[in-house]
């Protein structure tokens, strides 16, 4: 996606003019897919606390493991078969994959627990993975596609895809365990199997560098594809000051928002992720929707301005409905987080891309070739 056009094939810039030709119809209808798989992630666990509690820290596992699939091995496994078995292969390979992750991440944050991993109410000394191992999944899951988007895959794309895609996987795991075993501060819940961690930065503290790292990323890599780092031909140096500016953002941000303007963490992550939500769906779902219709310039003023517009909206009216439940194991503003990241963003993801739109494919979008 944040390819300059120059280094496309041929047969990709027409495979996507013919696809964008489509939108925003394309991207409309994709929402008909979306939609109820958000909805079902959302409340499918026994109602909105319990799919949050249960369903987010998964889901959460399971995300590095989606973006290895999507933009490390091009789909692979499912893109060796028919677009409606690739679908429910890979599907069912990243969700297994995420539930053993997410026992891996459980061992990190206390103790093998399996049954644990699916009681939204579990007894005393049992290992819940929400909320002390999300700062653990969240940050593998940036890590990756740090290393997809701003890195440009570098240096791992030289090797073969399987092997490149493990390893940006492994050192993804790597970068998140130094950071849980280093900077991460939590106070484990008494009587539970969780392990308290001594660092300088609070779970809520890294959650929300993590959500201002996220946003950053699917702003400048996914809605602006790269601009206007993609000015610079030197990959290096396009690479270094992609990082700098992803890494110095985060921070400038988290000082602004957390400590000049005081919010509270958990509303923060959620106004974020609602804002990075509205960014994934317009850049991909709604893919190129502007781009045959005005300049460059106005393009990236208008996906800018439509997916802050459209975070705006996910974000009043879901916390509008969330303030009107009862919460007792999360909050609404987690819930919000929830729906956004790992449930909407999730559905984007996995629709266009790993199952690549299917099942419309086969009516009105054009083979991808690369």
């Amino acid at each position: 996606m944040t390819t300059p056009t120059l280094r496309h094939s041929a047969a990709y810039l027409d495979a996507e003019r013919a696809r964008i030709a489509t939108q925003p119809g394309l991207g409309f209808m994709g929402l008909l897919v979306v939609v109820p798989l958000s909805i079902l992630l959302g409340f499918g666990r026994g109602g909105a606390e319990h799919s949050a509690v249960i369903l987010s820290p998964l889901v959460t596992f399971a995300l590095p493991v989606l973006a290895m699939i999507a933009f490390w091995w091009e789909d692979w496994p499912g893109s060796s078969l028919r677009p409606a078995w690739a679908a429910i292969v890979d599907t069912f390979l990243i969700a297994a994959a995420g539930v053993a992750l997410a026992l891996v991440g459980q061992a990190v944050v206390g103790q093998f627990d399996f049954f644990a991993l699916f009681d939204p109410t579990p007894q005393a000394g049992s290992t819940p993975l929400y909320p002390a191992a999300m700062p653990l999944g969240l940050t593998v899951f940036t890590a990756i596609l740090q290393l997809t988007l701003v890195c440009e895959g570098w240096p791992f794309k030289r090797l073969p895809r399987l092997i490149a895609g493990f390893a940006a996987l492994t050192l993804s795991w790597g970068i998140a365990l130094i950071v849980q075993y280093t900077a991460l501060q939590f106070t484990a819940p008494d009587g539970s199997g969780v392990i308290s961690q001594e660092g300088p930065l609070s779970h809520e503290d890294i959650n929300v560098m993590l959500a201002l790292c996220g946003a950053l990323q699917v702003w400048i890599f996914l809605v602006w594809r790269g601009w206007p780092l993609n000015k610079i031909g030197r990959r290096w140096l396009r690479i270094s000051f992609g990082n700098l500016l992803v890494l110095s953002g985060t921070g400038i941000g988290f000082l602004i928002l957390d400590r000049g303007m005081d919010m509270a963490p958990g509303e923060i992550v959620a106004i974020v992720t609602s804002a990075s939500t509205g960014g994934l769906i317009v850049a991909m779902l709604f893919e190129g929707v502007f781009r045959s219709r005005m300049s460059a310039a106005w393009e990236r003023v208008a996906t800018i301005s439509t997916s802050i517009a459209l975070g705006a909206a996910l974000f009043g009216g879901l916390i509008a409905y969330a303030d009107t439940l009862t919460w007792t194991t999360t909050t609404a503003d987690g819930w919000v987080a929830h729906i956004c990241v790992t449930s909407l963003g999730l559905s984007v993801l996995l629709h266009v891309g790993v199952s690549r739109r299917w099942p419309l494919r086969s009516t009105n979008v054009p083979a991808y070739s690369g």
